[in-house]
């Protein structure tokens, strides 16, 4: 009877043993499993939005609007911190010229419909800028 119980404990330690190596390698694969989902599954981190920089404003222009009206805009941009010198304003200021030019003073006179305008024109200046410009801001808008 003394040989059994001396049997039965290397049994039992090799038991533990066993469990301790099952749950190490579930509780690692698990924590790869979670990271290797983030890191490759879960889709392409969102770039970080762009810091601002300087404000550079542009000069007045004046734009012929349907039926002899007239557009006087006056807008700034708003440079990203990349950019060692402030943007040229020229394809700004043409850009608007172009979204503006022929509009009626009826388009432009809601603010919802204006606002609308200026994120259109926003998204075509930042696209023409690349990583110049950010943002548009409108310092004058005034329609006779």
């Amino acid at each position: 009877m003394s040989a059994k119980p001396a049997e039965a404990a290397p049994a039992k330690k090799s038991k533990k043993k066993l469990l301790i190596i099952i749950a190490a390698a579930v509780l690692l694969l698990g924590g790869g499993g979670a990271g290797a989902y983030f890191a490759f599954l879960s889709g392409p981190s969102k770039p970080k939005p762009p810091e601002p920089g300087k404000v550079v404003p542009l000069d007045a222009i004046t734009v012929n609007l349907s039926e002899g009206h007239f557009l006087k805009l006056k807008m700034a941009l708003q440079a990203t911190a990349t950019v060692a010198e402030a943007p040229d304003g020229s394809k700004a200021l043409d850009i608007a010229i172009n979204e503006f030019s022929n509009r009626s003073v009826a388009e432009l006179s809601s603010n919802a419909q204006r606002a609308k305008m200026k994120e259109e024109l926003k998204g075509k200046i930042v696209k023409a800028y690349k990583d110049e410009v950010m943002d548009i801001y409108f310092t004058e808008f005034v329609m006779q």
